[in-house]
């Protein structure tokens, strides 16, 4: 009848249950003996199938031996063989090393083992070194921008435009009006700080309304404020400030406790460099050891006489408008930020407090919830007014000791970011994931074209940074389109990137 087996069904059934270890039997052999052959085939077949040849003594006990766990004086026993080695770099080497020498199946699992444990050796090896030359590599400052920080400071000295006021007179009452929107930028990086202003002025709505208060170190100063000084026209109606920290006049109190908080910092990175570890290499980027990184958590006393800011990281671009930053209700709390999710719209997608704190230790434990989500720097709405009817900077400093009295256990990363979770405990309202796209400076396989249009900000967070040659060529470019060409400076300095 059509479409019936012509076999009966126990035939069928028996047949069904012996290819498949005839297969597997036949494979075996193959490998481990192709030469072990019968002189006919008709009368080897059974025992090609049932039989006991020497193949399937070798699979079946090399199996069973690499299988079962391996006692402590087993281990003890072989550990001279494992030292020694066969010589073999590949588990081809290895069974034709036994085959040719004639050893037993103990001694054949034991080297695959010891196999096993060197290449895996070796990739470890290989993925530390990996991470340590990317983050050294991040260490270091390109030629081109020494060359660009050094031609401003001696256009400052030497020339008169360069050292002209930045604001007009008349645009004066501008920094400290509340109407306008007012933004933060901390950096000693000359080209960064040009690239963040020109990036949000281009994409600004009303860059009439934009005032943007750079704060440098002593060293950069008179470059960072020749290049806006020469620039003036890329920014147009917008008003840049530039201001170095020589020029602010703290009071005793403040001094000491921002030198009291940079010296835990140092303390905490010169710990977690001591004892480097694989899985947190972020000890050897610039940022764990800059003043600059850590003087966010004084900004209600940098700028006394505003209330609301937008406080942006000196690696990151600006694709869209910002404008409703600040029209954005925090609902009463001191900080708008977006929660670390990488880009996706759920909660904690990416990093919650378990992946930052110490949850074992009771100071940690009994204090926040490890649930809780973790947010992201890059770009911040921050009420200063209610900021300063808090104690966030004092409860940062008190974190900090808290963390330098447990050994620096509390926990896992150095920098701003862990302690400052703590601080803001509370304070913090979760804004829409589409105002940031981070981690665009880390390893990546590759760039998610629709997120990075989507997002308003990309912040290039990671060891590489847009202007170092070790980022990649399609994240270069995001970054690089946004820096004026045509400036003198940059083409003798020879500055360039992937367009």
């Amino acid at each position: 009848m059509a479409g019936r087996s012509l076999l009966p069904r126990g035939v069928r059934l028996l047949v069904g249950f012996i290819l498949p270890f005839a297969f597997i039997r036949a494979l075996f052999m193959l490998v481990f003996d192709p030469t072990d052959h019968c002189s006919s085939s008709i009368w080897c077949f059974p025992q090609r199938i049932f039989g006991r040849s020497d193949s399937a003594i070798l699979m079946e006990e090399t199996a069973k031996i690499l299988l079962k766990t391996i006692s402590t004086k087993e281990v003890d026993d072989w550990s001279g063989v494992e030292k020694t080695g066969t010589g073999a770099e590949n588990f081809n080497d290895l069974v034709h090393d036994m085959m040719s020498n004639g050893q037993d199946i103990k001694y054949f699992a034991f080297m695959t083992k010891d196999v096993i444990t060197k290449m895996e050796h070796m990739v470890r090896k290989a993925k530390l070194r990996e991470s340590l030359n990317w983050y050294l590599a991040a260490r270091g400052v390109p030629k081109s921008l020494h060359c660009l920080t050094l031609e401003l400071a001696d256009e400052y000295s030497t020339n008169a435009e360069a050292r002209s006021n930045l604001i007009h007179p008349q645009h004066m009452y501008r920094l400290i009006d509340h109407s306008f929107h007012h933004l933060v930028l901390l950096t000693d990086n000359v080209l960064a700080a040009s690239v963040v202003v020109s990036s949000v002025v281009n994409a600004s709505a009303n860059p009439e309304k934009l005032v943007f208060h750079v704060v440098t170190d002593k060293i950069t100063y008179a470059s960072m404020h020749a290049w806006f000084a020469m620039n003036a026209f890329a920014i147009g109606s917008a008003v840049v400030e530039v201001k170095g920290l020589h020029q602010y006049d703290w009071t005793r109190g403040i001094n000491t406790s921002m030198k009291q908080l940079l010296e835990i910092h140092h303390q905490i990175c010169r710990v977690e460099y001591q004892t480097l570890r694989r899985e947190d290499l972020s000890v050897l980027t610039p940022s764990c050891n800059s003043f600059l990184n850590v003087l966010r958590m004084y900004l209600p006393e940098l700028f006394q006489d505003l209330n609301k800011v937008v406080l942006l990281d000196d690696d990151v671009i600006v694709q869209h408008d910002l404008s409703s930053l600040w029209d954005l209700d925090l609902d009463h709390k001191v900080m708008g930020a977006v929660v670390d999710s990488n880009g996706h719209h759920e909660c904690c997608s990416c990093h919650k407090y378990s992946d930052y704190f110490n949850f074992t230790d009771s100071i940690i434990s009994s204090n926040v919830d490890p649930d809780t989500c973790g947010w992201l720097f890059g770009v911040n709405v921050l009420d200063l007014k209610r900021w300063r009817q808090t104690n966030i900077t004092a409860s940062y400093l008190h974190w900090l000791e808290r963390n330098l009295n447990a050994g620096f256990m509390l926990w896992r990363y150095p920098g701003v970011l862990p302690p400052a979770l703590l601080a803001f405990e509370n304070q913090v309202h979760h804004i829409k994931s589409s105002w940031q796209l981070s981690k665009m400076g880390e390893p990546r396989t590759g760039l998610d074209k629709h997120k990075a249009e989507a997002a308003a900000v990309l912040h290039f967070s990671g060891p590489a940074k847009p202007w170092l040659e070790m980022a990649p060529t399609e994240v270069q470019g995001l970054w690089y389109k946004h820096v004026n060409f045509s400036n003198e400076h940059i083409r003798r300095c020879g500055v360039s990137g992937s367009l």
